[in-house]
């Protein structure tokens, strides 16, 4: 089946006529279906009705704004098993997992919805007799939102629904890997009635679409959620001509354990982190720095609950991590493999590609756990995004402060602790945009999200830290 572009409220073939391939990474063989592969033209057409839309929509009433996500989420309740098997189908994510993740999606749509009453602004008191100050929260304009393969479901509805929240309109690029699930979205989306133009759905890769989005004149912001390198390029075409950015980058989260006494709950907790979605997230735990005198029993334990995990297709009954989600993806897993073993690192659990052929029988590779690895090896260093899990040992809270900061990201961090004064000084310290106590890295649906150094920029998504990237704010001034 050809699934198009949505544009102005109607399904419109791409200009060239151009389709691509969508495959299922658990059974690569299984064409899921052929889906627009967009050029510059479509982007045009798709920000021109954008544009035009927000003319209108901009003055929207609030409760109207609110209704509209109110009724998306409904549509998503009840389609939630619809959507959950299209993750699992098109990104290799396991069946929990992604209703896990189309609940998310749904909470986060439910709280803009109610945010959407609550747009902000106020009042100041002036110097001058007869004066009335007010500074008001404005919708910034049409928006591009480029979302990544990894959830294909949450990050687009944590896009979308802060723009409608707030006024805006909007362009959405998914994935090229993951397009399908950005389709039934905006079926929902067509469904709950929202106006024309104001929601928009162009399709295709990120050199095409992507890069004529980040570029356009009529694009007042551009949400991203990817890889730093291709962050970088978007913030540098919006850059030129000074639009706003949302940038949710990479990440090489440290979980660090220091004088902790329930080594079993903490392994549990940094491999539950480590391993979803087979390792494919931004905020995944990524090394664990831990204090040479607890290291051999957390190894242990680490070992032990990473030999327990099943990887399957994601349908299948007690998979816990499913297939990589595409042949590079991998590859690049096999290539760390590798270079950890050619290492000096200690390989305690065997990750490898469990099957024969990944172009007929899937992309599987099973998790790995490396003890005493070189703070600056590559294992310690690059994010992996995939099932390796390095292990490196310190000699107490300060060295494992260092070697936490010590890279080019910062988007999460965990440590695990029964001291509260660590606590609190690594929470003042360490150099991350969240940070988890005794805690995976799990987020929740009304609380911002977001890094720093490399990791992100502009304002943070999730709750009301939306409204910074998706309003502009103006002051009027009134003489009476």
């Amino acid at each position: 089946m050809k699934y198009d572009n949505y544009i102005d409220g109607a399904w419109r073939a791409p200009v060239s006529g151009d389709y691509a391939p969508n495959l299922n990474p658990a059974r690569p063989q299984d064409v899921l279906g052929e889906f627009a592969s967009s050029g510059p033209q479509d982007v045009d057409a798709a920000v021109d009705a954008a544009r035009r839309a927000f003319a209108d929509f901009r003055f929207a009433p609030p409760s109207y704004r609110s209704s509209l996500l109110a009724r998306l989420a409904d549509l998503m309740q009840d389609n939630a098993e619809e959507l959950a098997t299209i993750i699992v189908k098109e990104m290799g994510k396991v069946l929990a997992e992604a209703r896990g993740e189309v609940g998310r999606a749904i909470a986060e749509c439910r709280f803009m919805a109610g945010e959407a009453l609550h747009v902000g602004g106020g009042s100041f008191a002036s110097e001058r007799a007869g004066v009335d100050i007010v500074a008001r929260q404005e919708p910034l304009g049409p928006v591009a939102l480029i979302s990544p393969w990894n959830f294909p479901v949450v990050t687009p509805i944590r896009k979308l629904a802060p723009a409608i929240a707030y006024g805006c309109t909007l362009v959405m690029k998914p994935a090229s890997l993951t397009p399908w699930c950005s389709v039934k979205l905006t079926e929902l989306i067509d469904r709950a009635g929202f106006p024309k133009g104001v929601a928009n759905l162009v399709m295709g890769g990120g050199g095409a679409v992507g890069a004529a989005l980040a570029a356009h004149p009529a694009i007042a912001g551009v949400s991203f959620t990817g890889s730093t390198e291709v962050g970088r390029r978007i913030y540098a075409a919006a850059a030129r001509r000074i639009a706003r950015v949302q940038l949710e980058l990479g990440g090489k989260n440290p979980a660090i354990v220091i004088d902790c006494r329930d080594l079993k709950g903490a392994a549990k907790e940094i491999v539950s982190a480590a391993f979803q979605a087979a390792g494919q997230r931004c905020t995944a735990l990524s090394r664990v720095v831990v204090a040479d005198d607890l290291a051999n029993g957390l190894v242990a334990e680490l070992a032990a609950a990473t030999r327990e995990l099943k990887v399957a297709e994601g349908f299948r009954e007690g998979a816990q991590i499913g297939p990589m989600v595409s042949q590079d993806q991998l590859d690049r897993v096999n290539h760390y493999m590798n270079v950890g073993r050619a290492g000096e690192a200690e390989l305690i659990v065997e990750g490898r590609q469990t099957v024969e052929d990944p172009k007929t029988e899937g992309y599987f590779h099973s998790p790995a756990l490396f003890d005493r690895v070189d703070p600056t090896s590559p294992l310690a260093v690059d994010e992996i995004f995939g099932p390796i899990l390095p292990v490196i040992r310190v000699s107490g809270a300060e060295q494992a402060l260092a070697i936490a900061n010590d890279t080019q990201y910062g988007l999460a961090a965990s440590l695990f602790t029964a001291d509260p004064k660590l606590a609190a000084r690594f929470a003042d310290r360490l150099e991350a945009g969240m940070v988890h106590i005794n805690h995976g890295t799990a987020s929740q649906p009304h609380v911002p999200f977001g890094g720093v150094k490399k990791s992100g920029e502009g304002a943070y998504s999730i709750g009301a830290s939306a409204r910074g990237f998706y309003t502009a704010t103006k002051v009027v001034y009134r003489l009476f």
